[in-house]
């Protein structure tokens, strides 16, 4: 995870404390043929995470630190949910819509984003994932496991 995926700010109400790499850079390939992400690679992935634990809540699968969920899956499990700030979800939303979608009405008081898996590789699995986890952990947390990656 680079260190810029953890950075902080001083006042998260109005900046993320970090930021997709599709609000980093404009555009990605849509030529560019990729292998489709599972929810099994997801779930490998996740539950390697500092603090990360799985549970089947209704029928989905979900990842949580503590009582916080940081992922959950649809019933199909074609799209994830992930923690994402409010403030940015919209230009995310906005600049890949064929990835990105908001969620239903009753979960946009939520820091929370789709995306259809079918639509990422895995590097772009595995930066959502670290970042939607990295949201909700502490921040030590989040340092110590950037610093143990070789990323600062």
């Amino acid at each position: 995870m680079s260190s810029s995926l953890i950075t902080r700010c001083s006042d998260p109400g109005t900046r993320p404390r970090h930021r997709h790499r599709s609000l980093r850079t404009a555009g990605s390939y849509p030529d560019r043929r990729r292998a489709v992400v599972t929810i099994d690679e997801v779930r490998a992935f996740a539950i390697t995470l500092p603090r990360s634990s799985e549970a089947l809540v209704r029928g989905r699968v979900k990842f949580r630190i503590g009582r916080i969920v940081y992922l959950s899956f649809s019933r199909d499990g074609t799209v994830m949910g992930f923690a994402f700030p409010k403030d940015w979800r919209d230009v995310l939303v906005e600049a890949e819509p064929e990835k990105f979608s908001l969620p239903g009405q009753s979960d946009l008081r939520h820091h929370w984003v789709h995306v259809r898996l079918a639509a990422i590789d895995a590097d772009e699995m595995r930066d959502l994932v670290e970042e939607a986890w990295a949201f909700v952990v502490p921040r030590r947390v989040a340092e110590e496991y950037s610093a143990s990656r070789g990323s600062r």
